[in-house]
């Protein structure tokens, strides 16, 4: 003979009611054996589930079935903290996890703004993955040749800086042409050990735009510039850009044949910085006036007290090889790699103080400066 209920729940209900008939609870264990085999007979069940039923009836008196639950994983971020995530990816231009991470870290502790506490503890790993949630969900919407030179000017040399402020690597970028009609350059020239950058725009590459354009951007470093190491474009390798530098006691290099990553610094800023904040777009030279104004009152002080970077800490390997890794702890913005130096105040030039720029850098937060410097550039570009 064989048994088949018509669902789960009538084999439980039968089974609840046999073992209530026969008062399974007084029975001896003899008799205890029979209903097991009896129940496993019929329901179809194996000994195993018959025991686990027989249990459970024993536990509680009844035989109720078990909704299967699927395990989730405890929600820790909300949809608020996405939008805070998102909002500060906007306003910084999507920079990398580490260094959001520091912002969304500073927004919270230095700040002291509260509703960033929650997503200010998420990993750099997690972030990532809000990242592509906030695509998905829609919070988030962003979407030359060098020519050789023969010049004798210069010294073909990388700048040793023995960890000191004051070596800045120079580059210049074109905004590009439109219909024969050039347009603007900037001059991107950034300290090795510190990160300081100062971003300046000129009409033309010419001694009478460059040379004072230069003037201004060393005037504008608060320590003291004694290296200045450019590639080997014209632009830089003249006899005026020369004495401008001799006149000021500053050392000046050039890269070697065969190291293309002398001025890779600067190059990689020049991506990260100088294209993601003024685009590939032709920009008109009469402009440059408007983008110095802009450079100097927005996008040099966001780059230098809101913007983290990396800094690499340098190993020596059984072979000799020098190895660079770039732990989380050194990801930190220019001024607080300048505190973070020995003597940081012996540095700095004549008449300023660290207390001069820790005023400066705490006027406003992260978040708040970007805001106001991306209305101030999508003003400017309109």
């Amino acid at each position: 003979m064989a048994f088949k209920a018509v669902s789960r729940d009538d084999r439980y209900e039968w089974m609840e009611a046999v073992l209530k008939r026969l008062r399974y609870l007084s029975l001896r264990r003899i008799e205890r054996g029979l209903v097991h085999r009896y129940l496993k007979k019929v329901t179809g069940y194996s000994r195993t589930q018959v025991t686990r039923l027989v249990r459970q009836y024993r536990r509680t008196g009844r035989l109720e079935r078990r909704h299967y639950r699927r395990h989730r994983f405890p929600r820790l971020y909300s949809g608020r903290d996405m939008e805070l995530l998102a909002r500060t990816d906007d306003l910084h231009s999507h920079l990398s996890g580490p260094a959001t991470k520091r912002i969304l870290e500073r927004e919270c502790h230095v700040y002291g703004h509260e509703e960033y506490r929650s997503i200010a503890g998420i990993s750099v790993a997690h972030l990532y993955n809000l990242r592509r949630k906030n695509i998905q969900r829609g919070i988030d919407r962003s979407f030359t040749r060098t020519k050789p030179v023969t010049v004798r000017i210069g010294e073909r040399a990388r700048p040793e800086t023995k960890g000191e402020p004051g070596f800045i690597r120079i580059d210049s970028v074109h905004q590009g042409d439109l219909n024969r009609h050039k347009g603007v350059y900037h001059i991107n020239a950034v300290d090795e050990v510190t990160q300081w950058e100062v971003v300046a725009s000129v009409e033309k590459i010419a001694e009478s735009y460059l040379v004072p354009t230069l003037q201004v951007m060393l005037q504008s470093f608060p320590f003291v510039i004694r290296g200045f190491h450019s590639d080997n474009g014209g632009e830089f390798v003249n006899r005026q850009t020369a004495e401008l530098l001799d006149k000021l006691f500053i050392r000046f290099t050039k890269c070697r044949p065969r190291h293309c990553n002398d001025n890779g610094l600067v190059e990689s800023k020049n991506g990260a910085v100088i294209r993601k904040h003024l685009g590939y777009t032709h920009i008109p030279q009469a402009h440059a006036e408007k983008l110095n104004a802009y450079h100097a009152e927005f996008l040099n002080p966001y780059l230098n007290f809101h913007r983290p970077c990396f800094f690499a800490v340098c190993t020596v390997d059984e072979k000799g090889r020098v190895r660079k890794k770039y732990p989380y702890k050194e990801v930190m913005t220019p001024y607080e790699r300048l505190t973070s130096l020995a003597h940081a105040e012996d540095y700095l030039v004549p008449g300023l103080t660290m207390s001069k720029l820790e005023a400066i850098a705490g006027q406003m937060s992260d978040n708040e400066f970007a805001e106001r410097m991306v209305k101030a550039g999508s003003d400017l570009f309109q």
